[in-house]
């Protein structure tokens, strides 16, 4: 490999960056499409019979496509150097328990479950939470044996333990295995399962796609009533880790895994010009990939699915146009192999996109997983055109460095920030954000801003956060 893949780096750190922002804007005073679309503000009740997605939609696929992505590197690297395929499903499922741990561990910790309302102890536990976290998922960086590195891992595990255990909580709940933040907890299936399909698909993508379709007919059979389907695929061993329906994901974790592997082979190849011959070419294709995603959000909320369609047909017409017939040496045919399954699997997603009722995160429809592909197919061409074609490292150093270290930028508000602003007594002053949506936004932009400058801190000195 002769370079590092920047521009899936950037597509992660987008990711993390914006759920964490989406997260902390005052949403109830700002308008419907700055939030989930089947959670529209004020109330912010959910309604699963609102069709449409807006960009908080964006935000948890492109991170999942973004993990699928990350398998021909990680899985790919350690299967050239003959790590056999026990071993790596063995890496897999150890990954998988640390992430369902992570998940565990810190929505016990977040501090309005320790006490409501919130007090010096819920602040100091979630900051302690957060420094247990480091021996538990970084490897100290001194020379020690190998021995001593197992000791200080395990021993982090165990001071989590007593914590979870021991530790009064709020309205009179206990720790609980089946009380874990959601969004980690599918990370750490699709840990398990997406590695597990990739590792024996590895040189078989036909397969690989076979065994989704196959997955897809579960999916539609599943809520059949007294049918097999549902009796047995409705049934979970380990309901707090696993259920069935957490597959579904796959079908954004594996189209991630086609552009990593493209992306990973253009990388390991030697190319005498990667640079398009005129930057006009670059810009061109930018604005096409920009306008594909800007007009699919507002189309799609706004529910102007004949105009989306053919506009979006047009865009991708123009873009394949750009694109087509240039040589293997040149970056554009990186693009376009990216362009090129990104297309399919959007149309695709717009095609269906009436069925189950229109897109929809929640309930996730086929639509909303396809949809979401193609745009992370688009948005990773983007970040390869400002990363890499365009050399733009330095201004979006925030996004690779975040990208880089993304454990430690989903929980730092939560488990760092607000408990620190709480103890200063600042975070009353934070009041006077709610006065207007511009101040609202801005209460996301900083505190979001503060997140990236911790985790951008500590990747700078590398102590990273790895399963």
């Amino acid at each position: 490999m002769n370079q590092r893949a920047l521009a899936l780096d950037a597509l992660r750190g987008y990711a993390i960056i914006t759920m964490v922002l989406s997260a902390t804007i005052i949403s109830s005073i700002l308008p419907g499409w700055m939030s989930h679309a089947q959670t529209p503000p004020p109330e912010h009740i959910f309604n699963p019979e609102i069709p449409g997605i807006t960009w908080v939609d964006l935000v948890f696929p492109f991170f999942l496509f973004a993990m699928g992505a990350a398998f021909p590197f990680s899985i790919g690297r350690h299967a050239e150097k003959g790590r056999s395929k026990l071993m790596l499903c063995y890496d897999a499922i150890k990954r998988g328990i640390q992430l369902t741990f992570f998940a565990i561990f810190i929505q016990h910790f977040y501090p309005y479950v320790i006490s409501s309302p919130q007090d010096l102890r819920s602040w100091l536990l979630a900051i302690t939470c957060f420094m247990v976290l480091f021996p538990m998922f970084m490897r100290i960086p001194y020379q020690l044996p190998e021995k001593i590195h197992k000791i200080i891992k395990l021993s982090a595990y165990l001071i989590a333990i007593i914590m979870l255990v021991t530790t009064q909580y709020a309205n009179e709940r206990s720790f609980s295995l089946y009380f874990s933040n959601i969004i980690i907890l599918i990370l750490a299936n699709m840990a398990i399962f997406g590695s597990l399909l990739y590792i024996f698909t590895i040189h078989n993508r036909l397969l690989r796609i076979c065994i989704l379709i196959l997955l897809g007919a579960l999916m539609i059979s599943k809520d059949i009533e007294s049918s097999w389907v549902e009796h047995y695929l409705n049934i979970s061993p380990i309901p707090w880790l696993y259920r069935f329906e957490y597959l579904e994901y796959l079908f954004i974790v594996i189209p991630g895994s086609f552009a990593g592997e493209i992306l990973k082979k253009w990388l390991s190849e030697n190319h005498e010009n990667i640079y398009p011959t005129k930057v006009r070419t670059g810009v061109a294709l930018l604005s096409i990939l920009v306008s594909v995603i800007l007009v699919n959000l507002y189309c799609l909320y706004n529910r102007f699915l004949e105009a989306n369609l053919i506009i979006t047909i047009i865009l991708l017409t123009t873009g394949y146009l750009l694109l087509k017939g240039k040589p293997k040496t040149d970056i554009r045919t990186l693009w376009y192999k990216l362009f090129d399954l990104g297309s399919f699997f959007l149309l695709l997603g717009l095609f269906i996109e009436p069925f189950q009722e229109g897109i929809k995160k929640d309930y996730a429809t086929f639509s909303y997983f396809f949809v979401t592909s193609g745009l992370a197919f688009m948005t990773l061409i983007i970040f390869n055109i400002i990363c890499d074609y365009f050399k733009c490292v330095r201004s979006t150093r925030f996004l690779i460095m975040s990208g880089q270290n993304p454990m430690i930028a989903y929980v730092a508000t939560d488990l760092l920030i607000y408990p620190i602003l709480n103890i200063l007594g600042i975070t009353p002053l934070l009041e006077y954000f709610y006065s207007s949506p511009w101040l609202g936004f801005l209460h996301g932009i900083i505190l979001t801003s503060l997140t990236v400058f911790i985790t951008m801190f500590f990747t700078r000195i590398k102590w990273y956060w790895r399963t």
